[in-house]
């Protein structure tokens, strides 16, 4: 099994950039999809920006135009760019890969064990 590793996260002030890595330990294209997901304290986890293995994103409109997903197959590695940081963007991210190993398969979510990010003047 695939597993996946973020890094980057860390303490910011509003305003500022953040990248966050998610590196797999095989090939990420095996991953139909990937995407980049966020849990604040008390609140659900939530998606954050997907990307396809053809490329297509998708973005949560929170962070549209501020956040910016891709990925890259040759290093197994997305990542999510993070700009204009607002306090609101204070959560655990998360990546997540999901595949679907055949036709009549369900699809297989693997997670990473996240990353904080702290947004704070």
């Amino acid at each position: 099994q695939v597993q996946l590793m973020e890094s980057g996260g860390g303490l910011v002030r509003p305003g500022g950039s953040l990248t966050l890595s998610c590196e797999a330990s095989g090939r990420i294209s095996r991953f139909d999809d990937m995407g980049w997901y966020r849990q604040a304290p008390g609140k659900q986890r939530e998606l954050v920006a997907g990307i396809t293995s053809g490329g297509s994103t998708n973005y949560a409109d929170s962070v549209m135009g501020r956040f910016t997903v891709s990925r890259d197959n040759f290093k197994n590695t997305v990542f999510l760019q993070m700009n204009s940081l607002k306090l609101e963007d204070t959560a655990v991210y998360y990546c997540k890969g999901r595949r679907k190993p055949c036709i009549e398969c369900s699809f297989i979510d693997s997670w990473g064990q996240g990353t904080q990010v702290t947004v704070s003047a």
